[in-house]
C-alpha cells in the first residue's frame, strides 16, 4: 500500500507528517523554497523551490507523478491544484479546500455567507484609503489580517486611527503570495479561543473530531497550546456542528484545524486549515490514541479511523530564538530532559530569527491528576529553561 506524496512545505508540522508516513511505509518528496528545511531531513527525497512559481510547480509535480499532494503552508499557486485533481492525483484534502483556505477572504465568505456561520463582522481591503474606510465602518478597536499568511504574519490590532498607516504597512511587509489585500475584522470579546481539530473520512466514514484545544497566541502566534480545554457541552456542539458544515462544504479527507472563539454570546468561527495545525502540536504529548499527523495521513490514505480517544491531559509550549543566527545551538536541553512526564521537540531548522519557532516542549499528566492551569505554567517554565544561541 505504499504510496507517493509530494509534501509542499517542510516546516515542522510537514516533519512531523513525514515521521508518521515513514512509520507505515509510505515515499515522501518534501519541498520548500529553502534547503534543508525540517521536513526534508527526514524526507526520501527533496526539492527547493518557489512554490509561487507555477510552472515550477508544475515540472515538480510531472517529473514524480505522485498520488498525493499534500500542501503544509499558504504560498502556494494552489489553483493548478484543479488541473492536477483531473490528472487523477489526489490533491489533501482537495484543491477546493486548499484554494478556500490559503486566502482568507475565500473562507470568511464561505463560512458567513454560504454557511450562515457566526463570524465577527468583517471588510477586505486592497489599499491604506480602503483600510481607512473599512476601519470607520467595522469600528476601533479592529483586528488586520493579510489575506494570505501564517504564523501571525502581518497581523496587527488598530486600536486608534494612528495605527492605521502602521497596519497597512505591517500587513503588506507580512502577506504571503502576490494578494495586496486585507482583512478587518471586528474586535470579538471572546472568553477563550479553541482550535476543534476535526477529521474527515471518505468512503461514507464519520466525520471525528478530537478534544477541544486552547491556546494562547501572541504577535498572532500560538505560545501555549493544552488539551482538553475547558469548553460546556452547547459550546463543544455548537463548534462541532459549524466544524462539520464546513469541512463538508470544502471536500476531501484529511485533518483540518477549526479555530473558534467562545463568547457570552455563543460561537464564533475564526479561521480553518487544512492541515495539522501548530496548537496541534500538544497532541504530541500522549494526548490521544493518535496525534495528529497521524490522524492527517489515516485519513489520507483512506485508512478507517474507529475513534479518537482522549489518554491524557497535556500542554506544550513554544521554544522560540531571539536573535539572528545562521548556526543556532541550544543549551538547556538536559534541563528538560531530566523532568518527569515531560518531552521536547527541536524543529532543525537551519536559520534562527527573532520570535522564530525553533522547538517546542510537551509535558502530560493523567486527567484528573493536576489542573490544566498548573500544566500549562509548567510547560512554560520548562521552555525558558532552554536557550536558543546564535
Amino acid at each position: 500500500m505504499q504510496k507517493k506524496i509530494l509534501l509542499l512545505g517542510s516546516g515542522e508540522l510537514g516533519k512531523e507528517f513525514v515521521i508518521a508516513a515513514q512509520r507505515i511505509g509510505q515515499y515522501v518528496i518534501a519541498v520548500d523554497s529553502y534547503d534543508n528545511a525540517p521536513a526534508m531531513q527526514v524526507a526520501h527525497e527533496r526539492e527547493v523551490i518557489n512554490m509561487l512559481d507555477g510552472d515550477a510547480l508544475d515540472k515538480i509535480v510531472a517529473k514524480h507523478k505522485p498520488d498525493f499532494i499534500v500542501p503544509e503552508i499558504e504560498a502556494i499557486r494552489t489553483e493548478r491544484f484543479y488541473d492536477y485533481e483531473k490528472e487523477g492525483i489526489t490533491v489533501v484534502p482537495s484543491a477546493k479546500a486548499a484554494n478556500f483556505t490559503m486566502n482568507r477572504k475565500a473562507i470568511r465568505d464561505l463560512a458567513a455567507k454560504d454557511l450562515g456561520l457566526r463570524t465577527a463582522n468583517y471588510r477586505y481591503a486592497t489599499s491604506q484609503q480602503e483600510l481607512e474606510k473599512a476601519v470607520a465602518e467595522i469600528s476601533i478597536p479592529c483586528v488586520i489580517k493579510p489575506l494570505m499568511s501564517s504564523s501571525g504574519k502581518g497581523q496587527s490590532t488598530i486600536k486608534s486611527e494612528a495605527d492605521i498607516i502602521k497596519a497597512w504597512n505591517y500587513a503588506v511587509e507580512g502577506s504571503r503570495g502576490d494578494i495586496v489585500e486585507v482583512i478587518v475584522e471586528a474586535f470579538v470579546k471572546f472568553n477563550s479561543e479553541i482550535t476543534l481539530l476535526t477529521v474527515t473520512q471518505n468512503n461514507n466514514l464519520p466525520t471525528l473530531f478530537c478534544a477541544p484545544i486552547g491556546h494562547r497566541q501572541e504577535r498572532g502566534d500560538y505560545q501555549e497550546s493544552w488539551q482538553p480545554a475547558n469548553v460546556s457541552e452547547k459550546d463543544i456542539l455548537e463548534a462541532q456542528d459549524m466544524a462539520r458544515k464546513v469541512t463538508e462544504a470544502l471536500g476531501g479527507a484529511g485533518i483540518f484545524g477549526v479555530e473558534f472563539f467562545l463568547t457570552d454570546e455563543g460561537v464564533y468561527f475564526s479561521e480553518l486549515s487544512p492541515r495539522p495545525h501548530d496548537t496541534g502540536m500538544v497532541t504530541l504529548a500522549g494526548t490521544q490514541n493518535f496525534n495528529e499527523f497521524e490522524l492527517h495521513l489515516r485519513a489520507i490514505l483512506g485508512l478507517p479511523i474507529a475513534e479518537i480517544t482522549l489518554e491524557k491531559a497535556g500542554a506544550s509550549a513554544v521554544i522560540l530564538a531571539s536573535e539572528n543566527s545562521e548556526n543556532p545551538t541550544f543549551t538547556g536541553i538536559e534541563n528538560v530532559a531530566c523532568l518527569p512526564k515531560t518531552d521536547f521537540r527541536l524543529f532543525g531548522k537551519p536559520t534562527s530569527r527573532p520570535y522564530r519557532r525553533m522547538g517546542v516542549v510537551l509535558v502530560n499528566e493523567t486527567l484528573t491528576s493536576t489542573s490544566i492551569e498548573e500544566m500549562v505554567e509548567r510547560a512554560q517554565k520548562t521552555a525558558n529553561l532552554v536557550t536558543v544561541n546564535p
